[in-house]
């Protein structure tokens, strides 16, 4: 078991090492990544172009900094020189952050335990050849 994961690891690392492309993380926002995995499914493999109007137009609470981080990883229309029109979403993930713990009060002196959960977003762009 252990040594399966060890090789999978192996095998992540190198792929991402080997994925050319412009990322952007946006690390500790406040919306637990089970809510913003969704919304990650429906702009992945999608242009940039595309998946920004997609993005202002969803109902969700996680659309909203998605699309900034998005919006910052096609900066390399300026840092990089690439076209814009032909960006798209090569890779986007929601990774857990570290969870807030709060307490709520309940009855007979209890506490009940509140979780805030937190996410490290990751939007990995890449040009059509």
């Amino acid at each position: 078991m252990a040594t399966n994961a060890r090789e999978r690891k192996k095998k992540y690392v190198a792929n991402a090492k080997a994925e050319t492309g412009v990322s952007a993380t946006a690390k500790y926002i406040r919306i637990s990544p089970y809510k913003i995995r969704p919304v990650l499914d429906l702009i992945r493999g999608k242009k940039v172009t595309e998946a920004e109007a997609m993005l202002e137009n969803i109902p969700k609470a996680g659309s909203e900094p998605i699309r900034k981080v998005l919006l910052a990883a096609a900066n390399a229309e300026h840092n990089k020189g690439y076209d814009k029109a032909e960006l798209y979403v090569k890779a986007c993930y929601a990774d857990q952050g570290p969870t807030l713990k709060r307490m709520q009060p309940m009855a007979h002196g209890r506490g009940f335990r509140i979780l805030k959960r937190t996410s490290h977003i990751t939007v990995v762009l890449k040009e059509k050849e």
